[in-house]
């Protein structure tokens, strides 16, 4: 029998097999992709899942790293919460991803990685995400009285408010967008494959 050296990614899969094992219900699945361990933990169960991914001899992951989100607006549950971890023991990183429906809400882990706290924040102001139990969820990037979440695929590349300075009021103003022109519209046709009759400027000097 030959014996096969396991490579990185064989104790990868390994170990998200293990991790998956020590959760029943609580991981959907885990898999390796570009060198690279990814567990899919359901949104409910995530506390459970992060604090055996910090505890357990296997995994210590101690090093929390960053939370984000990502919005796929076609899917049933819209955002994926997403985390990334280090386990220095271990020489080993995880990515932790949570569907999650636009109206749910998930799980703090400011109480598991204290760390996470500015995440959240950044992940509510950018995306909407509601992290329940956060000691102050609140915008940290955007304004004031901003409308809406800039990162999510369907806000409007214009925005909804802008801030200015107002001499008169000698104060900044939160007002909606105004343009400095109209929109101008494109027929995107190519002078050469398109319109017959259109003359290149400085063309039309070749006719006489």
């Amino acid at each position: 029998m030959i014996l096969r050296e396991m490579t990185m990614d064989d104790a990868l899969k390994s170990l998200g097999e293990s991790i998956a094992a020590a959760l029943p219900g609580a991981v959907e699945r885990s898999y390796v992709d570009f060198g690279e361990l990814n567990i899919v933990a359901y949104a409910r169960d995530i506390l459970r899942v992060l604090t055996h991914l910090r505890d357990a001899p296997d995994c210590l992951f101690i090093n929390f790293i960053d939370i984000t989100a990502v919005d796929y607006p076609a899917r049933e549950q819209r955002f994926e919460v997403v985390y990334h971890l280090l386990s220095p023991k271990h020489n080993q990183r995880v990515r932790v991803k949570a569907p999650l429906g636009e109206d749910e809400q998930i799980a703090s882990a400011c109480e598991i990685w204290p760390a996470a706290n500015w995440f959240e924040r950044e992940a509510y102001d950018m995306y909407g995400v509601i992290f329940s139990g956060h000691p102050d969820l609140r915008r940290i990037l955007t304004d004031y009285g901003f409308e809406g979440h800039p990162l999510r695929k369907d806000f409007p590349m214009t925005g909804y408010v802008e801030v200015r300075w107002d001499d008169e009021q000698k104060r900044v103003v939160n007002e909606p967008v105004k343009l400095t022109q109209e929109f101008r519209q494109f027929d995107f046709l190519s002078p050469w494959e398109g319109n017959p009759d259109y003359v290149l400027p400085g063309d039309e000097k070749a006719k006489n």
